[in-house]
């Protein structure tokens, strides 16, 4: 089974409250875009956006240029599902982020809350650095959260990577000045905390 199967079959099996990850809202993410010096018009993609209701909350909120892309075509219809008519307002793009070449400097804001941490291979997360670094412009920001120090060491089947904020610094390397840092405890539909690290940083 391919990494995209993997995903097909978690989404295909599992009702999402019952999946580690869930949240009904992101709120650590929601408080970090909201602060951005951003206007509603800002292009935002959503790294691994899935069946997340990030997407539902940003339109509420009244941003209008959004993309979310994710590797599992049966999370990304399920999403779309849910919005309705409100889809056709989001670009949706199923792919694998380490392999995808998306568009030089068009994003604004990238937001990844749960995907880099399964990168558990220098090349694929090389790949993902680059890609950040050719889709975001200039002055962009990048939101990551990833499995902090103390996170689980596997999820979902897969091992991870955990992180503090140094270490994630570095693997994105001097063109990505971090901004801010913080821990959040993200409590699982079945009650185990998962410490979480979210790093902002300013691509330059």
């Amino acid at each position: 089974m391919n990494i995209q199967e993997h995903w097909e079959h978690i989404y295909a099996t599992r009702s999402p409250d019952l999946r580690s990850w869930f949240s009904p809202h992101l709120d650590a993410s929601l408080d970090l875009i909201e602060r951005l010096p951003i206007s509603h018009n800002a292009t935002i993609i959503d790294v691994g956006g899935g069946e997340s209701t990030f997407v539902d909350d940003l339109l509420r909120r009244g941003y209008e240029n959004l993309t979310v892309l994710d590797i599992s075509r049966t999370a990304m219809n399920s999403s779309a599902k849910r919005l309705g008519n409100v889809a056709r307002r989001v670009r949706w793009i199923t792919a694998d982020i380490t392999q995808v070449q998306l568009q030089r400097a068009q994003f604004d804001v990238w937001h990844d809350r749960a995907v880099f941490h399964f990168l558990t291979s220098s090349h694929e997360r090389t790949a993902y650095v680059q890609q950040v670094a050719r889709a975001v412009k200039r002055g962009g920001h990048v939101i990551v959260g990833v499995f902090g120090p103390d996170g689980p060491t596997r999820c979902s089947g897969l091992d991870v990577v955990r992180y503090d904020a140094e270490s994630l610094r570095h693997e994105f390397g001097p063109q990505f000045r971090p901004i801010e840092s913080s821990i959040q405890l993200h409590r699982t539909p079945a009650g185990v905390i998962q410490q979480f690290l979210y790093c902002h940083l300013k691509f330059e």
